[in-house]
């Protein structure tokens, strides 16, 4: 064996040892988390979700637009300046910025469905807030009565006479569906498609929401049923003949689309940045209310640790709310009017719910590393479910194990569980990563009560914000005034992590091939795994100057030392 092997060997077990005595990063870490932890209590995050849940909101409607203003009163309060009165000497800013719409806005104001000939509603948006369809016209203030017509697959709608007829399906899709409205003289669409995951046949009220393409020329209303709904006319048309009435009352207008957009702008280095976002829209508590909220208390709370000259950043902090990808898109993508790079973006999306209540558990949704492509061992995707993902989607990184070490050290002092999930998409961390920003997910998965109407208040827990907006403050502040020192350390929690991962992928491997499996299959994963974490150490010279000769060195030593850990099989 080679002195430079010899080398390599010795540095990663002196590595893995201090991993185990001291916790990379814990010197770092913990004057933060000392900091953040007494100060951080959920009060404002709270607040702010109880004010934001009661509207149904989407881009532009009372309910955002009303959120919008809320955010923007809390941060003058904590002490942020409206960017146009703001002073170049100005630490804390924040913009509203307003653009045109292709469509207008819409909200629900009221509705009810009733089987005529019975005394109660059957459903009504006084419970069901959900129940309309997104973007579904009104009815006649009288509303519309008709005879409900069970479609049981697309071949009826053909030989059945629809025209006059409200169609009803729970196995037909509501696009199908609405195409006989349009062109076959229906009168409107009742629909029923609850995902399993959300136990429809406990959680019987239930009404996941649901949406209309919107179409100016063809104005149309669908309701959405829940499980208990669905039973019931069910069993009514067993018996015979069914007519239903439906009145609905909803507003359509032009408006303008908002977004609120607030800096922390750093000492030192004030061009390079970290952005937290959180979307607005969605008409839930959890989804996505607490982000709203947990992110404002995250705001509030660094200006006054900073105006109180208990916390300085070097570099820029940025939040950011609005409508969810769409926003934050836009801005990655609008350099001009935004001044600092982004070095690394967080999203924020459900993330204060009660899992007892819930289900489910507290997610760190990884940027896309080797498990998104082979998923086993302890590695699960949620219920949302991911495509497998190709070896150059790969995204390498240290920001995963340094967000996972960071929420973990909260989750053993608060005892709340903490685990992650391969990369799935479809929130605001997407496209972080599709402008190649590193990027990742904060949520909660599986939710019993996701995108329904009982995703209210009594749904969230205070606690679990707190928990989550520590961790994802603490973390913030040590990547933007991480130092040569903090590169070291990652180095060494990084070397420690990926020195765990392949040892577990190696047991995985040999297990797989004492069962059938191919060497050679198995060999690609590690290799795969060796290289990403090879590649992961690289991304920390982000962190300090290019030319930090030190660090480099270390790095490389890092690097070899992965690689020597490495088995052929």
């Amino acid at each position: 064996m080679n002195i430079k092997l010899i080398l390599s060997l010795f540095f990663l077990a002196l590595s893995i040892s201090s991993f185990a005595q001291k916790a990379p990063l814990q010197k770092i870490t913990d004057p933060y988390f000392k900091l953040v932890r007494p100060k951080f209590t959920g009060d404002l995050a709270y607040e702010t979700v109880a004010y934001v849940e009661q509207y149904w909101r989407i881009a532009g409607n009372t309910g955002f637009n009303n959120t919008v203003y809320r955010i923007a009163e809390k941060l003058e309060a904590a002490g942020y300046v409206l960017e146009e009165k703001a002073t170049d000497s100005e630490r804390f800013t924040y913009r509203i910025e307003t653009r045109e719409m292709n469509r207008p806005t819409w909200e629900p104001v009221s509705a009810s469905l009733k089987i005529v000939g019975n005394e109660d509603n059957l459903l009504s948006s006084e419970t069901n807030r959900n129940m309309m369809y997104q973007f579904s016209s009104s009815t006649p203030a009288e509303g519309v009565s008709g005879e409900l017509i069970y479609i049981e697959n697309k071949e009826a709608l053909t030989s059945q006479d629809v025209s006059g007829k409200i169609l009803f399906s729970d196995l037909v899709g509501y696009r199908t569906l609405q195409s006989a409205v349009s062109e076959k003289g229906a009168l409107g669409v009742l629909t029923y498609d609850m995902p399993a995951y959300l136990q429809p046949e406990k959680n019987i009220t239930s009404i996941q929401f649901r949406g209309l393409r919107y179409d100016a020329d063809k104005p149309a209303w669908a309701i959405a049923l829940s499980f208990a709904a669905k039973e019931k006319l069910k069993a009514e048309l067993a018996k015979g003949k069914v007519e239903v009435l439906v009145k609905a009352e909803t507003k359509l207008y032009e408006s303008e689309e908002l977004t609120v957009v607030a800096n922390v702008k750093g000492s030192e280095l004030p061009l390079e940045s970290l952005v937290f976002s959180a979307h607005i829209q969605e008409p839930g508590a959890n989804d996505n209310a607490t982000g709203v909220g947990t992110q404002l208390e995250m705001a509030s709370m660094t200006s006054d640790l900073i105006k109180k000259g208990k916390l300085d950043l070097k570099r820029t902090l940025t939040f950011l709310w609005g409508d969810e990808i769409i926003s934050t898109s836009r801005y990655i993508e609008e350099k001009d009017r935004r001044e600092a790079e982004i070095n690394w973006g967080i999203s924020l999306d459900m993330v204060g719910e009660n899992t007892d209540v819930t289900g489910g558990t507290f997610l760190i949704e990884k940027m896309p590393d080797p498990s998104a492509i082979w998923t086993r061992g302890e590695d699960k995707h949620s219920e949302w479910g991911g495509s497998a993902m190709t070896v150059d989607q790969m995204k390498p990184h240290y920001l995963n194990d340094f967000i996972l070490t960071n929420f973990e050290a909260q989750g053993k002092y608060a005892e709340w569980v903490v685990k992650t999930n391969p990369f799935e998409g479809g929130s605001d961390h997407t496209p972080f990563l599709q402008a190649d920003i590193p990027g990742l997910l904060l949520w909660h998965f599986t939710d019993q009560f996701y995108h329904t109407d009982n995703d209210r208040l009594d749904k969230v827990s205070q606690k679990t914000m707190q928990n989550v907006g520590t961790a994802a403050l603490v973390s913030a502040f040590t990547l933007l005034n991480a130092d040569a020192k903090t590169a070291e350390d990652m180095i060494t929690m990084l070397l420690a992590k990926a020195s765990a991962r392949l040892l577990t992928e190696v047991q995985l491997s040999k297990k797989a091939i004492a069962a059938g499996g191919h060497k050679e299959d198995e060999q690609e994963i590690l290799d795969t795994w060796t290289d990403y974490y090879e590649k992961s150490l690289d991304t920390i010279k982000d962190l300090v100057p290019a030319d930090s000769e030190k660090t480099l060195k270390k790095i490389a030593l890092a690097k070899a030392a992965i690689s020597a850990q490495m088995v052929q099989l």
